[in-house]
């Protein structure tokens, strides 16, 4: 039922919670570091966790569904609380903190990009697929159907 995804959610919370704390403190800020995002995280690993071992009931299914639509609302509200300024005024670690992030993010698009393999056209895609229901292509200038 639909109430196991909201449980499944509250789990991955208080996970992404406890770590987003426990980073805080690691690097010695007085706040949840990226719970939110690690939530996040738990909640697709356990998706998809669930679903490849063929747990992820219709009721499930729609609980994970319905509260992961919030994702976004969620970030932006947690994002409006912070307070920008005075983390600016922290120092350059700030700057730093958020050019390797980004740098980070980049490098791993170009990892994944390169392991994913050859990736085919769209124009690739269609003519493979009318191959193989020999779907007749219409020549335009004629008026017949080839």
């Amino acid at each position: 039922m639909t109430i196991s995804g909201v449980a499944l959610l509250a789990i991955c919370t208080l996970l992404g919670s406890l770590l987003g704390d426990l980073l805080g403190i690691a690097l010695g800020v007085k706040a949840n570091v990226g719970g939110v995002g690690i939530a996040m995280m738990f909640l697709i690993a356990a998706r998809l966790w669930l679903g490849r071992r063929g747990l992820l009931s219709h009721g499930l299914k729609t609980g994970v569904e319905f509260w992961g639509s919030f994702y976004i609302p969620i970030v932006v509200a947690m994002a409006a609380q912070q307070n920008v300024v005075a983390a600016a005024k922290g120092g350059p670690i700030v700057v730093i903190a958020g050019i390797g992030a980004v740098a980070v993010c980049f490098a791993m698009v170009a990892l994944i990009g390169r392991l994913s393999g050859p990736v085919e056209t769209m124009d690739q895609i269609e003519a493979r697929e009318a191959e193989l229901l020999a779907v007749p292509v219409p020549n335009f200038k004629s008026g017949r159907v080839a």
